[in-house]
Formats: C-alpha cells, structure tokens, sequence
C-alpha cells in the first residue's frame, strides 16, 4: 500500500514551515506532490473519558510528478524542474497562511523599481516559458525608452497607470505579428500579478486593459514545398551544414527551435524509427514517426553518444542570421525565421490532405484550435487564388 512521505532528499522543510512539502508514491513509479497543511489542534473526551488530541490538517496536491527513480539525465532535469515550481508554490502558499492566521503581510512598497523587481522575478522563474516572459521585459523597456524617456533607467510602480497600460498594449500590437502579441502581454501581465501579491502595486495597472488573441489569420511568411526545395538546393562558401540539418528537421517535422537544440541521440527510437521529447514551451511529450529523410538528416548515433546533442549551434541570434543570408541567396523574398520552418510544416502537410487532429498530435497542440489557424489560413491563401483569375463578363458565358 502506498504510504505519503516527506523526502528529505528533495524538499528542505523546516520543522515550523507551514504548509509542508510531501510525496504520495504512486503504482506508475511517480511521485504525487502534495502540500500538507496544519492548522491547530484541539482536544475533545472520547466516549471512554479520554482526552484526544485532534488535528486540523489539509492536504492540497499540486498535480505535480516527480520520477521515483530518474535514470537518465532528462528525467534528472525533469524533476529539478517540478522540485524548484514546488518550493515556489509552497513559499506562495506559505505567505497566504501567515496572512489569514497572523495578518501578516511584506509591507507595501511602490517605490521600488519595477524594472530591478521584474528582473529579480526573471531569475527565480522556472517555467518553461521563461523565453516569452524575458520578451514581455525587453519590449516593455523599449516602450518606456521610447514614450516616457525620463523613466528609462527606473520607474516606479505608482508611475505605471492603466492609460500607460493601454499605451503599450497598442505597441505591442504594432511590433509583434499574428498570436505573439498575445502570448508576450499575458506574460506581462504575470508580473504585474505577482507585484499586486507583493504589494507593489494596490491594484493592476493591466486591469481592464486587454489583448485580444488574433487566430483568424497566419501571419508569419511560411515556405511552401518547392521554396524548401529551392532553399536546400543553394549552397553557398562557409554555410553551416549543422544549421542546414536542423532547419530541414524543422521544416519535416515541425520541431521549435528550442527543442531541436535540446534533442539528444537518447531521444531517438531507431528500432522503431521513432522521435520522442517533451516540449520545452508546453512539457507536453511529443512522437513523431520518423520516415528515412527525417532518419537521414538526423544521422546515425555515435559509439556512446547517448546523453550527447544530435545539433551543435551557435546561439539563436546567429542561427537566425545564417538562415536569412541563406533564404536571400536562394532567391526567397519573405521574411523567414526558425519558427517559420514550423509553421510551413503544419501547412504543407495540411495543403497535402493531412487530418487536422493529426496535425494537432505532430505539432505537440493540446487542442486543435491552435492548429485551425494553419487551416483557416489555407483557405484564405485558396480564396486568395481563385480570386486572382482574370474576370470575364458573365453575358459571354
């Protein structure tokens, strides 16, 4: 029978911490994390005369796994992952307890500024959109640069107004293209959140101001087959071949960025002739069948080369530079970016007659209403076709 426990391995409670961190070991070989909260006590007589202590306890499970016994080096950083957003629950859920038992409260301060707060907010998070969540920062720097340059170097939040919220909300709509600007404002709008709960701000300056997510139409340039066809048949002098591979494994299998940089040899099932990863941005686990050009451009694994990287690449700034002189010299006028070899995936496949839940499945989408963008946008590029065919008058016919 299964038994909770606190491991002492993974969480560092101490004897006073209140709610506690603790583990339900489950029949899969994981671990159910669960906080465990103590409210008091209080004594009663049972029927016989005696004195019984009771408890006031609460156990809240945060559906959050750990891997009983990780063996390889993904399911390592997997758990660190999980142990490090479970102490941050428990610390928020602990300054909640100390609030309702004790009134007490970090005192507000709306004097700090915001810019070193959401910077020391940057380092201790550890989800896995910390990407978009750095973006949200840097463009609103760039709009206080900009628009109120007397706070460039600090604002503080009794500055930050919901007129300057609505401000940068339509910056955002003017600097980021399709659902981006959605993603990047909720993103900031977390920070926000979490200077109310600190007690920076005595409300959201973001309340009442929103972004709508724009899904009707797909608005980052996509590549079609015989543009894929025409980039991989231009080589130019000192062209990086592990660029060219892993933008082709982006292009065949609609894989991030981020994901082919982490892919591992000991992600690929070659007896099976299968792709296996959890997504970086989502952590939902994702199979991809591997055909032989997708084998092709993955090559084969290295004599103890489990653990290693199936890509070496310079840094993203620079990927994305060698794809652009790459995308010029083939003659391809659009603006091209690493995720844009995804989105031509989603399409192509699409365009070739692919069921739209299959996609959902090889795009790592939990529903298909991310993957109905691909789709509406080929009927707008349909609509778009069968319009520019020359008109004749109707009376002739």
């Amino acid at each position: 029978m299964s038994r909770a426990r606190l491991n002492k391995e993974w969480f560092k409670n101490n004897r006073t911490d209140n709610p506690k961190l603790m583990t339900k070991p489950l029949k899969n070989g994981t671990e159910s994390i669960y906080l465990y909260y103590v409210y008091g006590y209080t004594q009663d007589i049972d029927g016989t005369g005696k004195v019984v202590t009771k408890v006031d306890r609460k156990k809240e499970f945060l559906r959050l796994y750990l891997i009983s016994k990780p063996s390889t080096p993904f399911e390592k950083k997997q758990n660190e992952e999980v142990i490090k957003l479970a102490i941050q629950i428990k610390n928020e859920r602990g300054q909640q307890v100390l609030e309702d038992k004790e009134g007490y409260r970090v005192k507000p301060n709306n004097k700090v500024d915001f810019f070193a707060y959401a910077q020391d907010y940057i380092n201790a998070y550890n989800k896995a959109d910390i990407r978009v969540v750095e973006m949200a920062m840097r463009d609103f720097r760039k709009f206080i640069t900009e628009h109120y340059p007397r706070h460039a170097n600090k604002i503080e939040p009794k500055r930050m107004t919901t007129d300057m919220m609505k401000q940068f909300a339509e910056y955002l709509k003017d600097t980021h293209r399709g659902t981006g600007v959605h993603s990047v404002y909720q993103r900031f709008k977390k920070i926000i959140n979490q200077g109310v709960e600190d007690g920076i701000f005595t409300k959201s300056p973001c309340r009442g101001v929103s972004v709508e997510r724009n899904e009707d139409m797909l608005l980052k340039d996509v590549l079609t087959q015989e543009e894929i066809a025409q980039l991989f048949a231009t080589h130019y002098p000192r062209e990086n071949p592990e660029i060219r591979r892993a933008f082709a494994l982006t292009c065949f299998c609609g894989i991030r960025f981020c994901d082919i940089n982490n892919l591992r040899f000991s992600d690929i099932d070659y007896s099976n002739r299968l792709l296996q990863f959890r997504q970086s941005k989502t952590g939902k686990g994702v199979t991809i069948q591997l055909n032989d050009t997708t084998l092709y451009i993955i090559g084969i694994k290295p004599q103890g080369a489990e653990d290693d990287y199936i890509f070496h690449l310079p840094s993203s700034t620079m990927c994305l530079k060698a794809l652009r002189n790459w995308t010029k010299r083939a003659g391809i006028d659009k603006h091209i970016t690493w995720h844009c070899g995804r989105h031509s995936f989603a399409t192509n496949i699409l365009t070739n007659g692919a069921n739209i839940k299959v996609v959902a499945e090889l795009m790592g989408h939990s529903t298909i209403t991310y993957t109905q963008v691909y789709a509406r946008a080929l009927d707008q590029e349909k609509k778009r076709a069968l319009d520019s065919l020359q008109a004749i008058d109707i009376n002739n016919i």
